[in-house]
């Protein structure tokens, strides 16, 4: 257990679900697609990976292969990842039967008209859900047009439902303040996402391992409203996460749980995984706990290959 492993949990989430984005709020026909009901919302800017070689070796190597789908479903429809789309977010959200459901949102210089004309070519053939038009692509997905440099694609009903947040019939992320505000606070960054309370119990737990079981967890466990985090590439790999509890008691609690499981853990790290942890702190600021993870490119491609980062990578 350890705070280096809440820190490339989280760094895995990102780079697993998500391969372009951009360094900057999403656009109003991005936003109001995405579902009150939020489990997290995933924003990479995928210029700044393609500027650094650790970012697109991570990438490389915990991509899995049903999001590799996606890029394939875009180059089916006309569209290249590499040169067509500047940004990809991705939005998991919840059901109201408690299912989850994941939609992906790319915007970029490609035109609405050139890729209807490139599918007209291809005799691809959308289909009409009330004033939208569904596009049919590989892997079972589907696409459209938010407007006519965004596009919002995944399985039918996932779409649907974003849509239907869209027109007004679900409730959108606006009216949910605890995400809203999250996501206002690192949107700017070139790598950030949100994750939801039970996301984020989850998240500790994990990270927290066996002192998770301690009696203080199960109480904190229950203030823990959310969590957040940025991460880029600028001089080495900087990664910065924040708990969001319910009180300065809560966070100090945290706070103290986990450095006392990153202690734990130094015992028995090797070379990598500690260099890691000297250079991840903890400290609590008012009702957030704040975790910071700094090191040079080359620090982080020893870690990529410690048995800790393949343990929490999969």
């Amino acid at each position: 257990m350890k705070t280096v492993k809440a820190c490339l949990t989280s760094i895995t989430l990102a780079l697993l679900c998500a391969s372009a984005a951009y360094a900057m709020p999403l656009n109003s026909s991005a936003r109001a697609v995405v579902p009150a009901d939020l489990q997290q919302l995933i924003s990479v800017d995928y210029r700044a990976l393609k500027d650094s070689a650790t970012a697109m070796q991570l990438k490389q190597q915990l991509l899995p292969d049903n999001l590799k789908q996606f890029e394939e479903a875009l180059k089916g429809v006309g569209i290249d990842p590499d040169k067509d789309v500047d940004t990809l977010a991705f939005a998991a959200f919840r059901t109201p039967k408690g299912g989850m459901k994941t939609v992906g949102v790319a915007a970029g210089p490609f035109a609405m008209k050139t890729v209807v004309k490139k599918m007209t070519v291809r005799k691809i053939k959308g289909t009409k859900y009330r004033t939208s038009v569904l596009y049919p692509m590989d892997g079972g997905m589907v696409m459209t047009f938010l407007d006519d440099s965004t596009l919002l694609f995944g399985d039918s009903g996932s779409v649907k439902m974003a849509l239907d947040t869209r027109d007004g019939q679900i409730l959108g992320v606006d009216t949910n303040s605890t995400m809203s505000d999250m996501m206002s606070e690192v949107d700017s960054a070139p790598v950030w996402s949100i994750l939801d309370q039970a996301g984020t119990q989850n998240v500790m737990r994990s990270a927290l391992g066996d002192a998770s079981k301690i009696g203080d967890f199960d109480t904190v466990k229950k203030r823990l409203l959310g969590s957040r985090y940025t991460m880029n590439f600028n001089s080495g790999v900087n990664f910065d996460l924040t708990v969001v509890t319910s009180d300065s008691v809560s966070a100090a609690t945290l706070s103290s749980l986990v450095k006392a499981g990153l202690l734990y853990k130094k015992m028995s790290a090797t070379g990598a995984e500690k260099v890691a942890m000297e250079n991840t702190s903890v400290e609590s600021d008012s009702s957030n706990v704040q975790f910071h993870f700094k090191s040079s490119d080359k620090q982080f491609q020893s870690l990529m290959h410690s048995d800790l980062f393949a343990a929490v990578s999969h």
